[in-house]
């Protein structure tokens, strides 16, 4: 019997990549950590979708994921039921993982207002984004600024004072 190990148990495995996690946070009855994995449990969309990226031009891509507002809808946004309209006070904060930051409004995704189809991507290209993190996606804007990868963080505000 030979005491020689073959290289395959010689050399020790590496742990897999960390899984990307994103933070559902602020007025929300439910605030959560969600993965990739968790975000093919709302009904997925698909789009296709051209964008002015000022480094490298026009892009065109196929996005597939669940709609901002579904996820968001099913986190409990604290919306005062007393308040009319209380819902259009509401901003939607989202932090990528390279530090990139944008903002919306409720409103923006509302199916009542503006019904923007905002997708947190799941996959661009048919290329999971399991490992990388969520993308957000806006299909509706011509230039690719507010689109975030990596999503590490959604935060949902109302608790601003009203300009006066």
């Amino acid at each position: 019997m030979s005491r020689t190990r073959s290289h395959a148990q010689a050399q020790p495995s590496s742990p897999p990549p960390p899984v990307a996690r994103l933070a559902l946070t602020g007025d929300l009855a439910r605030p959560a950590r969600l993965t990739v994995s968790d975000l093919h449990g709302w009904r997925q969309h698909r789009t296709r979708v051209a964008f002015e990226c000022r480094t490298s031009g026009v892009q065109h891509h196929c996005f597939e994921g669940p709609l901002l507002y579904d996820v968001l809808r099913d986190a409990g946004p604290g919306f005062d039921p007393a308040r009319r309209k209380d819902r259009l006070r509401f901003l939607i904060a989202v932090s990528g993982a390279d530090g990139h930051h944008t903002l919306l409004s409720w409103a923006e995704i509302d199916p009542d207002f503006a019904d923007a189809p905002v997708l947190l991507a799941v996959a661009i290209d048919d290329t999971p984004l399991d490992r990388a993190g969520p993308q957000l996606v806006l299909p509706q804007d011509r230039c690719g600024a507010r689109y975030v990868s990596g999503i590490e963080a959604i935060r949902v505000d109302g608790g601003y004072e009203p300009a006066r």
